[in-house]
């Protein structure tokens, strides 16, 4: 069952906070969340996706929920959190499940350190290439966050001007990938996210037309596509 309290692990100096459900023997999957969400916002599937058969493990980037906010923010820091909590939780292997900013970060993760992921699931978003992208800065909205303002736009920048390695290495991961697309409704370029999983070795598309929140607005069929994905490794 879905833990209380959010525990945490320090990394680095930095306290990250995370929310697990399923039992603590299980194979883990690690679950990576949106820019501006935190790990509460996998709370529609996590019960679901422990009962797979995994300990499902929703992390809180920096900046975001319960976890620090050091100031410092930007994929190749959110990459090398991921790997430092790995290490501290002592998790060799893992499936690793990314949304939005937690896919970009998944991908970047899994082509630094394959070794460490042994599937992985990318929802509604891949690493990006020069050009697919245009986020400019945005004002910072007049009320409290649950997150620290800063990482948006340091995140946006690199979105629009990333580094042209991040596609490059996506498109050389030979780790079983799932990408999962929101089709038609979604704000996301479904065609990289179909390019993606057409180039992959071991690449695989489902699309569920339900927008850029597909584990939120279609749980059901999020959790199937990942069932049977998964059931086929």
């Amino acid at each position: 069952m879905v833990s209380g309290a959010a525990p945490r692990v320090i990394v680095g100096g930095l306290a990250i906070a995370y929310r697990e459900a399923g039992q603590p023997a299980d194979p883990p999957m690690v679950l990576l969340h949106a820019m501006g969400e935190a790990a509460v916002s996998w709370e529609p599937v996590l019960a679901d996706l422990a009962n797979l058969g995994y300990r499902a493990i929703a992390l809180d980037a920096r900046g975001h929920g319960d976890s620090d906010r050091p100031g410092a923010y930007s994929y190749e820091l959110l990459r090398n959190d991921v790997l430092d909590v790995l290490d501290a939780l002592r998790i060799d292997r893992c499936v690793l499940v990314g949304h939005s900013m937690g896919a970009t970060t998944a991908g970047l993760v899994t082509a630094a350190a394959s070794d460490r992921v042994s599937a992985l699931v990318l929802e509604d978003a891949v690493p990006p290439r020069p050009g697919s992208l245009d986020r400019p800065p945005l004002p910072r909205p007049d009320k409290e966050l649950p997150f620290d303002w800063p990482l948006v736009n340091a995140l946006r920048a690199q979105l629009t001007n990333p580094d042209p390695a991040w596609w490059e290495d996506a498109k050389h991961i030979t780790v079983p990938t799932l990408v999962i697309a929101g089709g038609a409704p979604s704000h996301i370029p479904q065609a990289d996210l179909h390019e993606l999983a057409a180039v992959l070795v071991n690449g695989r598309l489902a699309e569920i037309a339900v927008g850029h929140l597909v584990h939120v607005h279609a749980p059901l069929e999020f959790v199937a596509a990942i069932r049977s994905f998964l059931a086929d490794l």
